[in-house]
């Protein structure tokens, strides 16, 4: 075991206490003030200049290394926020909240920060400059880590660095690559308005559902047509809307889903497919389309240097083998994309697979109603942050 993980092995049992009363004690979007309360009674004592928000209960915390008088600042974050959604995980420590729950790992990641400002802490003369500890609300769509950069969290930052848990990677694995990690996250609303009546005289009408079904399959086909498939897009239709019984033809068709992409590029490409299509197909039914689509989270994009320098840290950190690159991105999305536009830096997924689960593909994934972790990784999570922050001074 190396020495970082030896020190970060004895807040272990903190970082879970943490973890689990965070977990049990969900809050949502850009308001979190239990939330806010715990991480500020967990770092209290520490020698850190902590400021909190001022239009999200975040938490800024720095801590000034005394190696040298000189040095850079280094960015950890942690995202702090719940997702709308009923808890079956089976845990003792389950959310007391009805509709919230920790389901994709934002406890872990609050808790394994503050065990990171711990251990660090007692490590100030290892280091030159600041090391930043970032606790973020609102990252599920909220979009807190932009009005946290508004609010100055940037300021003289030259690095960035967050961890994901993932129970679909075995526990003592961490995993990332270069360039485009995670994808855009654009959201598309399609109303298509027709001329209603009787189901049995639809030559009197403008029936809106048939160039509906015609433009969901056809935005299918424009994306394997007209992008690159090495360069791709992924949209799912998740939610459709037509009609109120089966003898009337109704005025109105709507449906919406999410556009994700790798490249700004393609993201650009594809939002004229879609309303190109949408457009031509209710114009061939007699009909009109209102297409909007709503800009969410940027591509998230790993610096190639920063994200090769954590690949060596980790295995050094955790154990020969510990570090694998993915070979292609993941298509979900993240804000902390809006701090790599800024400043280079990773986002790393770690592997907290539960114990009782051989197949870490079985798991139930993040955004699962069922997800569970293995706890004991959070070490690898505290020691990961502390490893960075240790290689920037």
């Amino acid at each position: 075991m190396s020495q970082i993980l030896e020190i970060s092995n004895t807040v272990l049992d903190e970082v879970i206490s943490v973890r689990r009363d965070i977990h049990a004690h969900p809050e949502l979007d850009l308001d979190n003030p239990k939330t806010q309360n715990r991480i500020l009674e967990s770092l209290e004592g520490l020698p850190l200049e902590i400021t909190t928000g001022e239009n999200l209960t975040s938490v800024i915390a720095d801590l000034k290394g005394t190696k040298t008088s000189e040095g850079s600042t280094v960015l950890l974050r942690a995202d702090t926020d719940a997702l709308p959604m009923d808890e079956d995980s089976g845990e003792t420590f389950c959310s007391v909240e009805p509709g919230r729950a920790h389901a994709c790992g934002h406890d872990a990641h609050t808790a394994m920060l503050v065990g990171a400002a711990k251990v660090l802490s007692e490590m100030r003369d290892r280091f030159s400059g600041t090391v930043r500890f970032m606790f973020q609300p609102g990252e599920e769509g909220a979009g807190g880590a932009q009005i946290m950069i508004d609010e100055g969290v940037l300021k003289n930052v030259t690095r960035a660095f967050a961890l994901h848990v993932t129970p679909n990677l075995p526990t003592g694995f961490v995993a990332c690559r270069p360039g485009a990690m995670l994808a855009s996250t654009d959201e598309l609303k399609v109303t298509v308005t027709g001329q209603g009546g009787h189901a049995s005289t639809p030559h009197l009408c403008a029936d809106p559902i048939l160039p509906m079904a015609s433009m969901i399959n056809s935005i299918q086909t424009s994306v394997t047509r007209e992008i690159n498939a090495f360069d791709p897009a992924l949209v799912t239709i998740a939610h459709v809307v037509a009609g109120t019984t089966t003898n009337v033809i109704p005025e109105k068709a709507f449906f919406e889903g999410t556009i994700r992409c790798v490249s700004e590029n393609t993201r650009s490409q594809i939002k004229e497919s879609v309303i190109r299509v949408c457009d031509q197909i209710a114009k061939a039914h007699k009909c009109s389309a209102d297409v909007t689509i709503t800009e969410g989270y940027p591509v998230t994009v790993n610096d190639a240097n920063e994200a090769a320098r954590f690949a060596l840290l980790c295995e050094k950190t955790i154990g020969e083998g510990s570090f694998f690159e993915f070979p292609s991105p993941v298509m979900g999305g993240e804000d902390f994309s809006y701090l790599l536009e800024k400043v280079p830096g990773v986002m790393a997924f770690l592997g907290v697979c539960p114990e009782d689960i051989v197949d870490s593909l079985s798991a139930p994934p993040c955004h699962s109603n069922r997800m569970r972790i293995n706890e004991s990784a959070l070490l690898y999570g505290v020691a990961l942050h502390t490893a960075v922050a240790l290689e920037g001074g």
